[in-house]
């Protein structure tokens, strides 16, 4: 199975310790076009994934691939998006998501807190909305044993 995130903390210990034991992922994407660059930022990184769990980088733009790889194998993994464009990125792409988790996205001035781990400029919630309309189901948590915390936002 395939589970999507939008996170801007992209790996970090809630995904290594709480979301990739529920996903059963055994597969870890980071799709944002910037870290795809950045190697040593990379390997920084890796050093946080248990070494059972194969890790890549790629572009938003190269996802598709990738996902349809790991869909012929029937191959569990986790996708994680740095933002809401990334993810809108994806569907624009050819992704088919049935659901996103949205798990985090830190304040900013311009931002609506919604809840305690996620505010929104106007530009996340038009991608969200999009999203929403190409039949994404959101659900809004940072770990699994939470509740979604918002209904409507």
């Amino acid at each position: 199975m395939l589970w999507y995130r939008i996170d801007n903390r992209l790996i970090h210990g809630q995904i290594i310790e709480a979301w990739l034991p529920y996903t059963r992922a055994t597969k870890l994407v980071v799709a944002n076009d910037d870290f795809a660059a950045e190697t040593l930022r990379q390997q920084i990184i890796l050093l946080a994934v248990p070494s059972r769990i194969h890790s890549e980088f790629v572009r938003v733009d190269g996802l598709k691939a990738l996902v349809d790889s790991y869909q012929k194998k029937d191959d569990d993994a986790l996708i994680l998006f740095a933002d809401c464009a990334d993810a809108r990125k994806a569907i624009d792409s050819g992704i088919v998501m049935e659901a996103c988790n949205v798990g985090n996205l830190h304040y900013a001035p311009e931002k609506r807190q919604i809840c305690p781990h996620i505010a929104l400029s106007a530009d996340d919630e038009s991608c969200l909305r999009y999203l929403e309309s190409r039949g994404v189901t959101l659900d809004f948590r940072s770990i699994p044993a939470d509740s979604p915390q918002i209904k409507d936002w």
